[in-house]
């Protein structure tokens, strides 16, 4: 009895040690998201200062990867927003608002006032109603140094026809997340999967939600049969006949051992059907197994819908990883899942034929430009001379006559081989295509693919891209380049430059948006920061902070709502004083 004892005390004594470590780490979780909050504010607060729309004519955006790329449901536009790069030393996120017009090719930057935190891998999806608008659910905010994390649960609707932002404020949101999926079924927007990291813990979903964009709604759906297991950037596409979606793939990361994560990614399909009324509906999931020639293992991929009912698949990573490094393989290859036939193909390239044409009608050309003698001569018989020359050196000569319908004959075959010919050195001809890379945007727009930016890595090097191409989908002829890449946007910094070299190379790593972000570098911030309440000479941080306090909470509470409790407003307003202190100094 006495040894049962002790081991019960070592049992309960180890779930008290457990209990009070994971307390520790839940309130260090959530100082450093309100400290992350904190940063979001501060970058609210300046985005706060515009008032009306200004619209200006740029060029193409900087380099980005995890933003959204949209179709405008009315005008020839794509549209542009969020995403985020990395120059080996600093993350820089974005809210920026981009529109493509994709006949004149040309750019134009929206300023829009209080648009939504800045952010990356958040879902948007554009619906025609109200003159057109775009709807943006989730994400991620990343501190400077890329260790700290912060999740979206926010809903926003850009309102296209007035270029104006609001944020859809409902109950029984999904929790926050980013890397999930969100498409249009009907008149519902369906949200599945993503995942939610902080610096000692991640989770991975499954679970299906419904926002309805009639009544303003979020619902959880509860789905019968067996559905995909929790997991992230999967491809999530409606079905043709609007009654359910197809999910595929994803990636997701589990605990091997203490202190060792093991990715996976999945190559799995399965269809969410809706079934009966809209008051009375039932969701079931069922496993699909395609037939075709599947795409290989991949995370990272590029999905957009095409046209004929058919989902695409262009480009992804796959990643090998061991315990000590991890390395992947990009892609650049381009796929198509047909929905109707359940069936995967990879996609051909034909080239391009008008020049195959441009050449055959060249050498028709030189071939009329013969002299009416020659002409003539073609009309009548042909006499061929051939030499052949014997083993013993002896020239023979034979001539052949031949009818002038048996040349006209020759003639066309040699023009067939001259195509065939054509047609093999086109093929084996470097053709131009977007090269390998992962977490690119594709959308489609009459029945074009456009795909921007991304990234690849080269050993320990990322390379973030800022290229734009697009594809006919109907023609599938060839790639033509939109936006080349610029070799300037590729500045990496290493851990032995100086600090100079590493504000100069900040500035580089992306347009203007990038110097309001950082205060250190920016003189355009520090015009910005003119209207803070100034740091007196010799002035500590509680004392700047008692004199300030009314100050920095309304800028806090006028960004977190009336909502907001006033111990965590109060919490916000003086880590907002604290950044804006230490930037003085």
């Amino acid at each position: 009895m006495g040894k049962k004892g002790k081991k019960e005390k070592k049992v309960k004594g180890a779930e008290k040690t457990a209990a009070k470590m994971e307390k520790k780490v839940s309130k260090r979780s959530k100082r450093e998201e309100e400290d992350l909050e904190a940063l979001i504010a501060e970058f609210q607060s300046l985005d706060a200062k515009k008032t009306q729309v200004v619209e200006t004519a740029c060029a193409p955006p900087s380099p980005r990867l995890n933003a959204s790329l949209c179709a405008h449901p009315e005008k020839d536009e794509l549209i542009l927003f969020g995403g985020e790069f990395f120059n080996g030393k600093k993350t820089f996120l974005y809210n920026e608002l981009y529109f493509c017009n994709i006949k004149k090719n040309s750019w134009v930057k929206a300023d829009v006032p209080n648009p939504p935190p800045r952010r990356c891998a958040q879902q948007a999806v554009v619906v025609p109603q109200g003159g057109g608008q775009m709807w943006v659910f989730g994400g991620e905010f990343a501190s400077p140094d890329g260790e700290q994390f912060y999740h979206y649960k926010d809903l926003w609707v850009l309102h296209l026809g007035t270029r104006t932002w609001e944020q859809v404020k409902a109950p029984g949101a999904p929790s926050g997340r980013s890397g999930h999926r969100m498409v249009l079924s009907k008149r519902q927007l369906l949200v599945f999967g993503g995942f939610h990291e902080s610096t000692r813990d991640y989770i991975y979903y499954n679970d299906v939600h419904a926002f309805n964009l009639d009544t303003f709604t979020w619902s959880r759906l509860q789905p019968t049969g067996t559905g995909p297991c929790p997991r992230s950037a999967c491809q999530m596409t409606p079905t043709p006949d609007g009654n359910g979606v197809i999910i595929y793939g994803g990636y997701s990361k589990a605990r091997a051992k203490k202190d060792v994560d093991k990715g996976t990614i999945h190559s799995d399909m399965f269809l969410l059907r809706r079934e009966g009324k809209e008051d009375q509906e039932k969701w079931t999931w069922t496993r699909v197994n395609p037939s075709g020639v599947k795409p290989p293992p991949r995370s990272g991929f590029s999905l957009a819908v095409g046209p004929g009912g058919r989902a695409l698949l262009f480009g992804g990573v796959c990643d090998e990883e061991d315990e000590e490094s991890l390395e992947g393989d990009f892609f650049n290859d381009l796929y198509f899942y047909d929905m109707n036939k359940n069936r995967w193909f990879p996609a051909q390239l034909k080239g391009n034929k008008s020049e195959k044409k441009k050449r055959r009608r060249g050498k028709k050309t030189e071939q009329m430009n013969e002299t009416e003698e020659e002409k003539e001569e073609a009309q009548g018989p042909t006499e061929i001379i051939k030499e052949i020359v014997a083993e013993d050196g002896t020239v023979m000569t034979i001539k052949e006559v031949i009818p002038a319908t048996q040349a006209e004959e020759d003639s066309e075959e040699e023009e067939e081989d001259e195509e065939v010919e054509e047609e093999a050195a086109a093929a084996a001809a470097p053709s131009v295509e977007p090269c390998p890379r992962s977490n690119a945007m594709a959308t489609v727009k009459h029945g074009k693919l456009f795909l921007y930016g991304g990234m690849f890595e080269v050993g320990d090097r990322q390379f973030t891209l800022s290229d734009l191409y697009s594809l006919d989908l109907h023609k599938m002829e060839q790639w033509d380049v939109l936006v080349e890449m610029d070799p300037k946007t590729q500045e990496w910094l290493e851990e032995s430059e100086s600090e100079d070299e590493k504000e100069e190379g900040d500035a580089k790593g992306g347009d203007d948006e990038e110097d309001d972000e950082d205060e250190e570098e920016s003189d355009d911030e520090s015009e910005e920061d003119v209207d803070h309440p100034p740091v007196k000479p010799g002035e500590a941080l509680t004392d700047y902070q008692a004199r300030t306090e009314k100050y920095w909470m309304g800028l806090a509470r006028a960004n977190m709502g009336p909502d907001a409790k006033e111990k965590k407003v109060q919490k916000v307003g003086h880590a907002m004083a604290k950044v804006f202190f230490e930037d003085q100094e």
